[in-house]
């Protein structure tokens, strides 16, 4: 059991050759992270295309917040500043349209009906 469980953690510790191109768990790691991320756009054109418009529901902001994190931990352990700028201010600004979409939706709820008509004229 314990020599398994070595031979799994030192192959997962290299580097290996499949198709020309160096594989390792970073490489595994940043496949899941862009594929979290770009799970984003297709949920974002479903959603569109059921209401005949473009619109970006909630779930949009969480998958990018998912992506976004596992993105900037695959390129601080690839030590990429390029990479680790890119991601991590997305989850603030993720962060910040979520809190704005509560804001709106419980200021909708608490508000009265005839509030509600007035705010959208």
């Amino acid at each position: 059991m314990l020599c398994n469980v070595v031979l799994a953690v030192t192959w997962l510790g290299q580097d290996h050759r499949l198709f020309g191109l160096n594989w390792s768990y970073l490489t595994i790691l940043g496949f899941i992270g862009n594929a979290i991320f770009s799970t984003r756009f297709l949920i974002q054109w479903i959603a569109s295309e059921k209401k005949g418009k473009s619109v970006i529901p909630d779930s949009f902001w969480y998958w990018s917040i998912a992506g976004s994190v596992i993105m900037c931990i695959y390129w601080i352990m690839e030590r990429s500043p390029v990479g680790i700028v890119s991601y991590l201010p997305n989850t603030l600004i993720y962060m910040r349209n979520l809190h704005l979409i509560k804001k709106h939706t419980h200021a909708v709820m608490t508000s009265t009906p005839n509030e509600v008509s007035h705010k959208q004229t």
